[in-house]
């Protein structure tokens, strides 16, 4: 991760990269401001290549403007929500598919060191750390699978998928997903392709079923229908029933 300022004057990828990786450790959360200006000051730059980034990312699907307002990071629907666990699955199992019996073994080593380090960030108290390295992961799977458009891809919907998290108050704890990459690691190592795709299967599956409700609820009016639901007096305060006659 890059989260120190850059001395030199970075091109508009660096920056767009730069708020996709914030994005990943959940510190750009859905529908945040990012202004122009304040993004032309921090990363010394001008405004035209600032905007150069966000349409980047708006292609991407990261980012939307509004004329009036500026540029936010997106709030996925539930409908986006579907669509990008529901990519992640074919994109993922079928990058396992498509390996050979087994992954070489500096790729083998490589993974298991990615899989320490997300320990050691669940360990520690950086929680940006810890989204981060969980989430990356699935890009550090196709990087070892030899398919690094694959990895470009997966980046940016596994940074999706960790806004719709936020948004929708995911509960899958991190140890479980660490632990569901380690097993995928061990059936890889092994050379059980089927079992390594049967696992990464069930860890997408279980990330989503994490979701809270609203993520899946077809009903548009459930958010209001849920704020606006008659609030119930405590007991102390509802009136006592007239005796029966």
């Amino acid at each position: 991760m890059h989260w120190l300022p850059m001395t030199d004057a970075p091109r508009p990828e660096k920056i767009a990269d730069r708020i996709v990786d914030a994005i990943l450790a959940g510190k750009l959360a859905p529908g945040a401001r990012l202004g122009e200006q304040q993004l032309a000051d921090l990363f010394s730059v001008s405004r035209t290549i600032v905007r150069e980034a966000l349409a980047r990312l708006a292609a991407r699907g990261m980012v939307e403007v509004n004329s009036r307002r500026g540029w936010f990071v997106v709030q996925p629907s539930r409908d986006a929500a579907r669509e990008a666990f529901a990519a992640r699955q074919v994109i993922e199992t079928g990058l396992l598919q498509s390996l050979p019996v087994r992954l070489d073994p500096a790729a083998i080593k490589r993974l298991k060191a990615h899989i320490a380090q997300e320990r050691k960030a669940i360990a520690g108290t950086d929680a940006g750390e810890r989204s981060f390295m969980l989430g990356d992961f699935h890009v550090c799977l196709a990087e070892c699978a030899g398919n690094h458009l694959l990895a470009d891809i997966l980046r940016d919907l596994t940074a999706r998928t960790t806004l719709i998290a936020t948004l929708y108050q995911s509960t899958h704890e991190a140890s479980e997903s660490c632990a569901e990459h380690a097993q995928i690691v061990q059936a890889l190592e092994a050379g059980d392709l089927a079992l390594a795709v049967q696992r990464m299967r069930a860890h997408l599956d279980g990330v989503a079923r994490h979701l809270g409700p609203e993520a899946l609820d077809d009903d548009p009016l459930a958010s209001l229908r849920s704020a606006l639901a008659p609030i119930k007096p405590p007991p102390s305060r509802r009136h006592p029933r007239s005796p029966s006659t």
